[in-house]
């Protein structure tokens, strides 16, 4: 069945960057949020095996399918490679997810963060592709696609060999139109090209498009005073043909209120604000910046228990504001709760699962150097 783009939200809620509180997930405020979503008609929700330890998807029972009729909303997870070590597991991982989430189909399914080398290979020699038309055909799954982090050249060349896919899921956003690892610009002609419905994750880019230096959100100010930063990045995704929706992993109910606003009567990008947003953009890549997403898939698996991406975090603040003392006291305080970059051993687990591609090793060796003195 196709998907008609007519009848999808254009906001998503990611499940991934849920509140927490004393180390689990805040479920009383992640019920609220729900509601505030819910209420606009908004019903795309957006989890994966590996969010939050594993937790996320039991959040979405909790907070949505006890709570919801089953086909008031769609709910969408993911397959990951790296949890794959044998044909059986894909089956096993599917059965949990499954029970996680307390469906008996799950609405959108997609293999997990595909990119040229491991994963993909996993997926290929596994038959993941050929499982997925399967469990369609069972009605366990509704919409089958994949979400991906790899080159341009990859990406034609699953889409020629694939054509079962009916969507992809992307990172796309005004900085990292022409960022060289990144290559989202390319990634999203190809798929629009190709008439391939897009899922825009890192809209926001992990945050990072909705706290800039003053000088450069006055750029914003001057012509929205009344919106957020924020709104910027997300307005200019959702304002691209092809666009099916736009994940925003929204971590509290004051960000959630502010992306219903936006998507409300919805405005898309005027030539006159593209211009404010092509020189913001110039502005930011003036300003040396790690590229770390928080998408937190390297701190499972950390020896030492470094919390990576508030380490990054702390390093790119520094860089924007180099007399901001709060920043600082904020990695002491990580300390406290975590390893300190200068406790890095250069295992490289962090690396082998990166899809920003970091050199991790090293950004924590510098981030020592400023933090650990």
């Amino acid at each position: 069945m196709a998907i008609n783009l007519n009848n999808m939200p254009k906001l998503g809620f990611g499940l991934m960057r849920l509140p927490e509180s004393d180390g689990a997930i805040d479920m009383e405020q992640v019920c609220k949020m729900v509601d505030h979503y819910m209420k606009m008609d908004k019903r795309y929700f957006d989890t994966a095996y590996v969010y939050h330890g594993g937790n996320s998807e039991v959040a979405a029972r909790e907070a949505l399918v006890k709570r919801y009729p089953r086909d008031s909303f769609m709910l969408a997870t993911k397959l990951p490679a790296w949890e794959i070590k044998k044909e059986s597991d894909v089956d096993r991982i599917f059965e949990e997810q499954l029970e996680r989430a307390g469906v008996d189909y799950f609405d959108f399914y997609l293999l997990h963060s595909i990119e040229d080398g491991s994963n993909y290979d996993t997926y290929v020699k596994y038959g993941c592709f050929k499982w997925g038309i399967k469990k369609k055909e069972e009605g366990k799954i509704k919409h089958f696609g994949f979400s991906y982090h790899g080159s341009p050249e990859l990406l034609e060349e699953i889409l020629d060999a694939h054509p079962e896919v009916e969507f992809v899921q992307i990172q796309l956003n005004y900085l990292d139109r022409t960022n060289p690892v990144v290559r989202s610009e390319a990634l999203y002609n190809i798929l629009h090209e190709r008439n391939i419905p897009i899922i825009v994750m890192e809209p926001v880019r992990g945050g990072m498009l909705a706290n800039m230096a003053p000088d450069i959100e006055a750029k914003f100010k001057a012509k929205r005073p009344d919106d957020s930063v924020a709104s910027w990045a997300l307005r200019f995704v959702a304002s691209l043909p092809g666009v099916m929706t736009v994940l925003s992993g929204m971590s509290n109910e004051e960000q959630i209120i502010d992306n219903i606003k936006t998507f409300t009567n919805f405005e898309p990008v005027s030539e006159e604000e593209q211009a404010i947003i092509d020189e913001v953009t110039q502005a930011i890549l003036s300003i040396p910046q790690i590229g770390c997403t928080a998408c937190k898939y390297c701190t499972p698996g950390c020896p030492q228990n470094i919390s990576i991406p508030d380490v990054f975090r702390t390093i790119n603040t520094l860089r924007r504001y180099p007399d901001d003392w709060r920043s600082k006291n904020f990695y002491n305080g990580l300390k406290g709760r975590s390893g300190a970059a200068s406790d890095c051993i250069g295992c490289g687990q962090c690396e082998g699962v990166c899809p920003q591609h970091l050199p991790i090793i090293s950004l924590l060796k510098e981030a020592a150097e400023i933090l650990d003195k």
